[in-house]
């Protein structure tokens, strides 16, 4: 029995060490997450006070067609800009979205084709080709989006898609408003939260007096609040942590990697599709296009992709904070309007699937209702960090040190599965193996002076 009660005090000891460590790696900008992730939350309502002068209009009789429209945008901009793509009005009270970009100075030494020249029509290269067929993640970094009235084609205004405040609060909340070179800080506190994570709930385990009493003070009754919450907001943490890393670039990666190999990947638009212009119809105006959408595509805001060739096609798919069994994406023919490819909820793998839910659930993007849920999320992950900090601080003050002392056999003590998990973790979060090298060696070196002082005395 003392051999049972000794081993399970060594465990624990090793799992506060990491629980410790993982803090220690993880709280300050995990903090700085939860604080910016409050924020973006209400990116409804705020962009609602911000841009109903765009984005809302007072509904009339008949819509003007958008080929209409589009000309109406473009007196908004300087001529030589290109259209990207545009997003109609899906009820009577919403604007049109003109997305346009200025022109790119292509390198000197490229030259034009002699087709091209000539005015032949020319297949789209391989390159150009993979570039229309990537998904699409909204307008792009450089668009000017204007919006226009589609009862009287009045030009309400414009905004730079870096300047709305989606795009902000985002880049805020993902980067700090740096580069992408500084995302890495964010996937970094993702991994050792979900660390984090594993280990609390393996210390608070079998879930037994969770709840705080009214005499206890001091250090103790931060601590019981800590666990409290700690436990209740496990499945949140869990999803919230698991989606933010699915989109990261090197946890992502390894996402996708475990993804395809177990033949979870997207319906994928085959490369063969292309539009036949040698038909001699002509080309699908814009409003001819939206109509032709519109049979296949849900009634919600979409972006449309105009064809950059003879041999494009249309494409639809659908704008952010659409509901998940809304989402689409959608290929038509350039000249007879017909669906070449289409890929809706019930097409999608079943990480597919989880995804479409998880990462619009994890942006507070499916109702009040999940907002309302991430609001005590967020409130609760920071109640969780300052209050470790807290009780650290009053450790302190008690003369201990910051990192809890390791029994002897500490290490040895975990179970085989445990180590199994940790391998899976650090296979599946590169910048966590990275670290948790560091740590280890840090650990070594600590008791490898232990062990010198020992020897010494």
């Amino acid at each position: 029995m003392s051999t049972d009660l000794n081993r399970a005090a060594q465990r624990r000891s090793a799992l506060w060490r990491i629980h410790c460590w993982a803090a220690l790696l993880a709280s300050p900008f995990a903090l700085a997450a939860a604080l910016t992730g409050l924020l973006y939350v209400f990116t409804p309502q705020i962009e609602h006070h911000l841009y109903a002068h765009l984005d809302q209009v007072r509904p009339q009789a008949q819509m003007q067609p958008l080929d209409e429209a589009l000309k109406a945008a473009r007196t908004a901009v300087p001529a030589d800009w290109t259209l990207h793509s545009f997003s109609p009005a899906p009820e009577p009270s919403a604007s049109h979205q003109f997305a346009l970009v200025p022109p790119m100075k292509p390198p000197q030494a490229m030259q034009k084709p002699a087709q091209a020249e000539h005015g032949q029509h020319q297949a789209p290269t391989a390159d150009k080709k993979a570039e229309f067929l990537k998904p699409i993640f909204g307008f792009p970094k450089n668009a000017v989006v204007v919006y226009i009235n589609p009862y009287s084609l009045e030009v309400l205004g414009q905004l730079s898609t870096q300047e709305r405040f989606t795009n902000w609060s985002r880049k805020l909340h993902s980067n700090w408003l740096q580069n992408n070179a500084w995302r890495w800080l964010i996937e970094f506190a993702a991994s050792w939260m979900m660390v984090l994570l594993v280990s609390g709930m393996a210390l608070a385990w079998p879930f037994k007096g969770l709840l705080p009493q009214a005499r206890t003070t001091g250090r103790p009754a931060w601590k019981q609040w800590h666990v409290l919450l700690g436990v209740t907001l496990a499945l949140m943490s869990l999803a919230i942590t698991t989606t933010g890393l699915t989109w990261s670039q090197n946890a992502g990666q390894q996402v996708r990697v475990l993804r395809d190999a177990t033949g979870q990947a997207s319906p994928q638009i085959p490369a063969s599709i292309h539009s036949d212009p040698t038909q001699g119809l002509p080309l699908l105006s814009w409003q001819q296009a939206w109509e032709a959408i519109q049979k296949s595509a849900p009634p919600i805001r979409m972006q449309i992709l105009p064809p950059k060739s003879p041999h494009d096609a249309w494409r639809a798919a659908h704008m952010e904070r659409t509901p998940p069994t809304d989402r689409f994406d959608l290929l038509l023919d350039a000249y007879t309007g017909e669906p070449l490819f289409y890929s809706g909820w019930g097409d999608q793998s079943l990480f597919g699937q989880a995804t479409a839910v998880g990462i619009p659930f994890h942006r507070g993007e499916l109702g009040w209702w999940n907002q309302a849920l991430l609001l005590v999320f967020g409130l609760g992950v920071v109640f969780s960090l300052v209050s470790g900090w807290v009780m650290v601080f009053k450790r302190r003050r008690l003369g201990m040190p910051v990192l809890p002392e390791l029994q002897h056999g500490a290490w040895a003590s975990l179970p085989w599965w445990s180590w199994l998990v940790a391998a899976s973790l650090l296979w599946l979060m590169p910048l966590l193996a990275i670290s948790a090298a560091a740590v280890a060696m840090l650990e070594m070196a600590w008791w490898w002076r232990s062990r010198a002082s020992l020897s010494t005395t």
